[in-house]
Order: structure tokens, then C-alpha cells, then sequence
């Protein structure tokens, strides 16, 4: 469940410490934003164990991403049916998924292929869209002779207290938030319409990446 649409949400998840002036220029312009975590994501490559990883992943995660605006629009009409202790919880799960699920992977994908480049910025429904490159693989494919095709990624870039954060992910037309919508609704769906279901399910699925 999700696991097409976190993988691009931990795409985002970058670790290392910037210099202050490099901050200082990320979290006020998207494209720097964005730009730095090329750098960032390949940081976390350098962690040795997987409980380093994760645990720069998470703290990237709550650095550089609004992840109770994306996780309020995931949840969407559901958001109203749940206590506000369920919401926390639905949040904290949120969180939890993307680092448990996307630390190791995505460092196999920083090894193999980098982090995104930057090729322009356009204004969006809100904020800027702040579009990139992702190289899937470096050198030829195998028995092909062919570099490896770019992803194409575009970032929503918003502004939150005065600072940058990313609030979604379009990879090839299909948006992160939307698309995360979409399978939570199908979750109730089949599960009689609850929507505690939605916490039951997330919980299955990290305790499964946990393991």
C-alpha cells in the first residue's frame, strides 16, 4: 500500500549539513532548494549501518519537506472523521513508512545513479514548480550500449514561516499527493468505509519494513 507513491516522497529525503550560506539561499529560493540535495542525498550513501541512514533520512525529512501539509492532503476528507490523536498518529506513520521503507533503497539509487539537477522553474497552483533530472543508472545498461534515460521530476516548492519546503512530487504527470489520495480511498473502500482502517493498514505495513 503506497509503496509506488513513497518511493517518490523518499526521493526527497536528503542528509549532511550545509554550509549557512548554502542554508541561507535554499530556504528562501526553490531551485536552491531543490539544487542542494544532490549533494545531500549522496551524504547519505556515506552512512555506514541502516540505523544511520534512517535516521538521516528522518531528520532531512523534517527539515526540508512539509509533511503535515502533504500528509493533511493524503488523508484529505478523511482528516475530519479522525480524533486528533489519530491524525498524529496518521502523520507519525507517515513519516515512519517513507524512512523505514525508502533508507536502503534510495542509497543503492544515490550510489548508482546521483542525486536530481535542476533544468528550470516554472510558477504552479501554488508556489513554484522547480523541475530536475534524475539519472537512473551511471554508465551503459547492460548488453545495451546505452546510457541510462534521465527521470523527470517536478518539484512543488511552497513557502512555510518564511522558509522553502517541498509539498509534492509530479514524476511523469503523476502527482505524489494525488496519487497517495487516491489509494488511502481505496483502502476505506475496502474496508467498509472506516477510516481507523487507513492507521491499521500503515501500521501492518511498517511493522513488514521493519523487519
Amino acid at each position: 500500500m503506497l509503496r509506488r507513491c513513497f518511493l517518490t516522497t523518499a526521493v526527497l529525503l536528503t542528509a549532511g549539513t550545509l554550509a549557512p550560506s548554502i542554508a541561507a539561499a535554499a530556504e528562501s529560493d526553490p531551485a536552491a532548494l531543490i539544487n542542494n540535495l544532490g549533494s545531500q542525498f549522496q551524504a547519505v550513501t556515506r552512512n555506514t549501518s541502516p540505523e544511520q541512514k534512517r535516521a538521516a533520512f528522518r531528520e532531512l525529512f523534517r527539515e526540508n519537506f512539509d509533511g503535515r501539509r502533504l500528509g493533511r492532503f493524503v488523508l484529505g476528507r478523511f482528516w475530519r472523521i479522525l480524533t486528533p490523536p489519530e491524525r498524529r498518529e496518521f502523520l507519525a506513520l507517515f513519516e515512519n513508512y517513507v524512512v523505514l521503507t525508502y533508507s536502503e533503497k534510495l542509497s543503492k539509487y544515490a550510489e548508482d545513479g546521483g542525486g536530481p539537477r535542476v533544468t528550470g522553474t516554472r510558477p504552479g497552483p501554488v508556489g513554484t514548480i522547480v523541475s530536475t533530472e534524475i539519472i537512473g543508472g551511471s554508465g551503459p545498461r547492460a548488453g545495451g550500449g546505452q546510457m541510462a534515460q534521465p527521470i523527470k521530476i517536478d518539484w512543488l516548492v511552497t513557502e512555510k514561516d518564511g522558509a522553502c519546503k517541498i509539498r509534492d512530487v509530479i514524476i511523469d504527470g503523476l502527482s505524489l499527493a494525488a496519487n497517495g489520495r487516491s489509494e488511502l480511498e481505496g483502502v476505506v473502500e475496502r474496508n467498509g468505509g472506516r477510516a481507523q482502517a487507513i492507521l491499521a493498514v500503515m501500521r501492518q505495513q511498517i511493522a513488514s519494513a521493519a523487519r
